[in-house]
């Protein structure tokens, strides 16, 4: 019914805001990831939305962008997740990072976004299987190739790299490393550097 909204931010109260659009001021729950890219009060902004209409209210959510408003919606077709629950998965986790976890089936991940216990994490790994491939065209992709650079990452921080220096090397890699080889390959780049 209400699909976007362009309007000036009056508001900013994590996770709601207020967008007065030509005199019509909504007010929209919004999930961390598009709340920390709002721009400063006052200034234009456009979010794609959700109307979900219950008995004893009507409630508005809003997006950043259609790939975030496409994955909340996925989320709600899944049985015992309200708007409240899909919203605290998607800004307890970035998109990619969601499709990753899905796609790794780690349950651990999601289990530390408030309100998702192990059955709820387990129940959206199971009903998420292979949803993000038309929820995020591309990324997907990007978040499988890089199964293995995360593993690389962690083995170059046990062996005593920081962050920087690991994340560096890791994307000096070739897509298609595989973890013992892309170790030894970090580490002659890590070396030369």
């Amino acid at each position: 019914m209400i699909g976007r909204l362009t309007g000036i931010l009056l508001e900013k109260n994590p996770p709601q805001i207020l967008l007065d659009v030509q005199g019509v001021a909504y007010e929209l729950d919004v999930p961390m990831s598009t709340f920390y890219n709002l721009p400063v009060l006052h200034e234009k902004v456009v979010l794609h939305t959700q109307l979900i209409v219950r008995e004893d209210a009507h409630l508005l959510y809003g997006f950043g962008s259609l790939d975030e408003r496409m994955a909340f919606r996925q989320l709600l077709k899944i049985s015992g997740v309200g708007p409240k629950l899909a919203l605290s998965v998607l800004s307890g986790l970035s998109l990619v990072d969601l499709a990753d976890a899905v796609a790794r089936k780690e349950s651990g991940r999601l289990t530390k976004i408030p309100g998702v216990g192990k059955k709820t994490a387990e129940r959206l790994l199971l009903e998420l299987q292979g949803k993000f491939d038309v929820v995020l065209p591309g990324k997907t992709l990007h978040a499988a190739a890089s199964a293995h650079s995360s593993d690389i990452v962690n083995a170059l921080l046990a062996l005593g790299y920081n962050t920087k220096e690991a994340d560096w090397a890791a994307k000096q890699l070739p897509a298609d490393a595989g973890v013992s080889d892309g170790i030894r390959q970090a580490l002659k780049f890590l070396s030369k550097a």
